[in-house]
């Protein structure tokens, strides 16, 4: 990794009205101080509240911010896989645009990218309900028995990854287990992948839709059928 290479961040934004501004600047603030070429593309999955207008209008104000739309609510799944399409630079920086992770913590990502394909967060202490910890549990244990790989948070939502890497993955699933399927796929493709602690931070503001009992038992569901493909999965080249 040179000191130049660029990062393309990734805000997937669902009825984050109240939080979309702040986390925006917050961002920012961090990426211009790490001294590279950078981008912020807002994924707007078919909020029905003011995300839209207000991303396009910090995208009208500064250069380095685009947009994504969705026209209606297609999942969480389908906003990192348009956000990560939109990508042009050599790291994809994702982060929930929620404000519950804080973009200070990006520059140790950077160096311990140094050796890595992957950094992955992981949240030592959740600023979550507790029904949402347990089912994260339940969640970790499932994956490494079905999906053959094991890392402490599959879906802390901070993550720093190569372009190149993510290239070479077909991600099919959507909603909850995009990212188990991305790392199980990065896991057989050779990936290197290095985990690193994040502060988890109560929302600023709205909730969250992805804790639901319904949500929750249809992912254990097609977790299922997603280590049926992960199986299947040969990288066309390698990493």
């Amino acid at each position: 990794m040179t000191g130049t290479a660029g990062v393309s961040a990734v805000l997937p934004a669902h009825n984050e009205s109240a939080a979309i501004t702040r986390t925006v600047a917050d961002l920012r603030a961090v990426l211009d101080r790490l001294g590279r070429p950078f981008e912020i593309i807002v994924v707007n999955d078919g909020s029905t509240d003011q995300t839209g207008p207000i991303a396009d209008a910090l995208a009208a104000r500064d250069s380095s911010v685009r947009v994504v739309h969705h026209p209606h609510n297609l999942g969480y799944g389908a906003a990192l896989k348009s956000g990560f399409a939109a990508a042009r630079l050599e790291w994809v920086f994702l982060m929930d645009a929620d404000g519950q992770f804080d973009p200070e913590e990006l520059p140790p990502f950077f160096e311990a990218a140094a050796g890595a394909d992957f950094v992955v967060g992981y949240r030592p202490a959740r600023a979550d309900p507790g029904h949402r910890a347990v089912f994260a549990g339940i969640w970790a244990r499932m994956m490494a028995v079905l999906l053959g790989f094991k890392v402490r948070d599959v879906d802390c939502a901070f993550k720093l990854m190569r372009r190149s890497t993510l290239a070479v993955i077909p991600l099919e699933a959507g909603g909850a287990f995009l990212s188990a399927e991305l790392l199980a796929k990065a896991t057989r493709a050779g990936a290197r992948i290095v985990e690193r602690p994040v502060r988890h931070l109560p929302r600023r503001a709205g909730r969250s839709t992805g804790g639901s009992l319904r949500v929750l038992v249809r992912a254990f569901y097609e977790l299922a059928r997603l280590g049926l493909r992960v199986r299947r999965f040969r990288p066309a080249c390698g990493i």
